[in-house]
C-alpha cells in the first residue's frame, strides 16, 4: 500500500520556518495504531491524517505521542494541500473533526482558519510547572491550556524550561503558553507540552484559540498581529469573533512523495 503524504511548513512563506506538519491522504481509515506509528516515523510536532466525506473531509491529528482534539497548524497545512497542492477547485474546505467543523478559506495566499474560542480564567500554577522555570509569570490562567503573562518580550525570549521537572506534570491534551506584548507586534508567545516527544512546538494555532480573546481584552483590540517566537518563528493574524477565533497564515510546501505500509 502506497498513501500519498506532504510535509508543509505552516504559518511561514519559505520553508525552515513555521511549523512542520506532515499531511497524509487516505482513501478509508486505518487502526488508530497504525497512524499512531506514522506520526512517531514522520517526526515532526503533528501528522494530519485525511479522508473525502461527501463535499467535506473528516480531519484527524496525532502527534508522535498521542492524537490531538484539535491542532491549528496541522489544519492549516491540510487546506493548503487540498486547495494548492490537489488543486480542489474552491476557495474554502469543511473539515468534520473532533473540535467540531473547521473552515479553512484561501485568499490572496493567506489561509483563515476559524477556529473555537476558549477564554482563559484565573488559576494557580502547580508546583511541577513554577519549579521548572527559570523566570516566574506575573499573571496564570487556564484554559485547555496554562496561559502564562510576562512582563515583556525579553522575558519571553529568555525562558528555559527544566524538562525533567516539567514531564512531571501530565496535562493531555493541553500544553504552556507562555506570552507578553510584542516590539514589532501585538503579542509574542511560546508554546511547551510536558511528557512530550517535541517539548517545545515551533507555531501553535491552537493556542491562539486562547492568547485571541485574552490580549483582545487587554489591549482593545479585535484584530491583532501575533508572532510566536521559536527558533523557527511564526506569523499569525488573529481575529476575535463572537464565540470563534479566526487565525489566518501563509504555507508552504516542502517535499510531497509516498509512505510505503
Amino acid at each position: 500500500m502506497k498513501l500519498p503524504i506532504f510535509q508543509i511548513d505552516a504559518f511561514s512563506d519559505k520553508v525552515f520556518g513555521g511549523n512542520p506538519a506532515c499531511v497524509v491522504l487516505l482513501e478509508n481509515w486505518l487502526q488508530d495504531e497504525v497512524l499512531l506509528k506514522i506520526a512517531k516515523e514522520n517526526a515532526v510536532a503533528e501528522t494530519a491524517f485525511f479522508v473525502r466525506k461527501g463535499k467535506n473531509f473528516h480531519l484527524r491529528w496525532f502527534t508522535p505521542d498521542i492524537e490531538m482534539d484539535l491542532c491549528g497548524h496541522a489544519t492549516l497545512a491540510t487546506a493548503h494541500c487540498i486547495l494548492s497542492e490537489l488543486k480542489l477547485e474552491s476557495e474554502k474546505v469543511i473539515f468534520e473533526t473532533l473540535s467540531g467543523e473547521l473552515e479553512v478559506s484561501l485568499n490572496n495566499g493567506l489561509y483563515l482558519i476559524d477556529l473555537p474560542r476558549r477564554d482563559p480564567i484565573s488559576a494557580s500554577l502547580p508546583d511541577e510547572i513554577k519549579n521548572a522555570l527559570n523566570v516566574q509569570p506575573k499573571i496564570v490562567l487556564k484554559a485547555r491550556d496554562y496561559l502564562l503573562v510576562y512582563e515583556n518580550q525579553k522575558e519571553i525570549e529568555d525562558i528555559v524550561i527544566n524538562r525533567e521537572v516539567f514531564d512531571q506534570i501530565n496535562i493531555n491534551p493541553g500544553g504552556v503558553i507562555v506570552t507578553a506584548r510584542g516590539e514589532n507586534c501585538d503579542f509574542v508567545s511560546r508554546f511547551f507540552t510536558p511528557q512530550a516527544t517535541i517539548l517545545e512546538d515551533p507555531v501553535t494555532g491552537s493556542a491562539h484559540c486562547t492568547l485571541t480573546p485574552y490580549w483582545s481584552n487587554e489591549i482593545l483590540k479585535k484584530r491583532m498581529n501575533a508572532q510566536q517566537i521559536s527558533e523557527r518563528k511564526g506569523k499569525l493574524s488573529c481575529e476575535l469573533k463572537k464565540d470563534r477565533v479566526e487565525i489566518s497564515g501563509k504555507a508552504i510546501t516542502y517535499f510531497e512523495g509516498y509512505i510505503s505500509l
